[in-house]
């Protein structure tokens, strides 16, 4: 058996993260290793205890979460997926959380199934989006004319995809998982792997959600 996914809480209610670890701890491919009620501590944990998933809550104390994420990604020696969990449904934090580099956005009034399957999806590399928000996302960033795009040093890298990982990064665009994608194109999980790891080098993408966002821009996506 592969080891567990190893998960961070943040939040600053006690009684949530209790729950969240409740609901996380009896599954047996997951397990918390720690928990922070600030972002500044976020911080810290991330880097002593290098988990492979964070729930990332937006306003605390000390230091929010959109600060606590951004200090994270720029860790290059913490290779966690950053999900971010928050009552409001708000624009202001979704893009501000992507642009900081998380790789997910979930509300708490989402069921106990929906942080099971968002741990899960971010440990295994894939983005972690619901599709009214990934409409919004397309919305905000896909509008840059072709004349800007052309101009930018990511699309000179999109030119260089091959076509079987043009058709790959549109599977991604569609919030297809690795395993949805592999069965489409009938190859198997690992090659579809590869080809998104090489997708993202190429466009110069942080993560999935990015590569989403630059599919549609440049008009890569279907």
């Amino acid at each position: 058996m592969s080891d567990p996914i190893r998960v961070l809480l943040v939040d600053d209610h006690a009684m949530l993260r209790a729950g969240f670890r409740t609901i996380l701890d009896i599954q047996p491919d997951i397990t918390v290793v720690g928990e922070a009620s600030t972002g500044a501590e976020a911080v810290a944990a991330a880097s002593a205890l290098r988990p492979d998933v964070i729930t990332m809550d937006v306003q605390m104390p000390d230091m929010d979460g959109i600060e606590a994420t951004r200090r994270i990604v720029a860790d290059g020696d913490v290779q966690a997926a950053i999900a971010i969990v928050t009552t409001f449904d708000r624009d202001d934090y979704l893009f501000a959380a992507l642009d900081a580099g998380a790789g997910g956005f979930l509300l708490k009034n989402s069921g106990p199934e929906d942080l099971i399957a968002a741990v899960r999806v971010l440990a295994a590399g894939d983005g972690m989006l619901a599709p009214e928000v990934t409409r919004r996302v397309v919305q905000r960033y896909a509008t840059t004319a072709p004349e800007a795009a052309a101009s930018t040093p990511s699309f000179e890298f999109a030119e260089r995809l091959t076509d079987r990982e043009t058709e790959v990064l549109a599977l991604v665009a569609e919030a297809m998982s690795n395993a949805e994608i592999a069965a489409r194109l009938f190859i198997g999980e690992a090659t579809v792997k590869t080809h998104v790891s090489r997708v993202l080098q190429k466009l110069g993408a942080r993560d999935r959600v990015q590569a989403v966002v630059l599919a549609h821009r440049y008009g890569l996506a279907r």
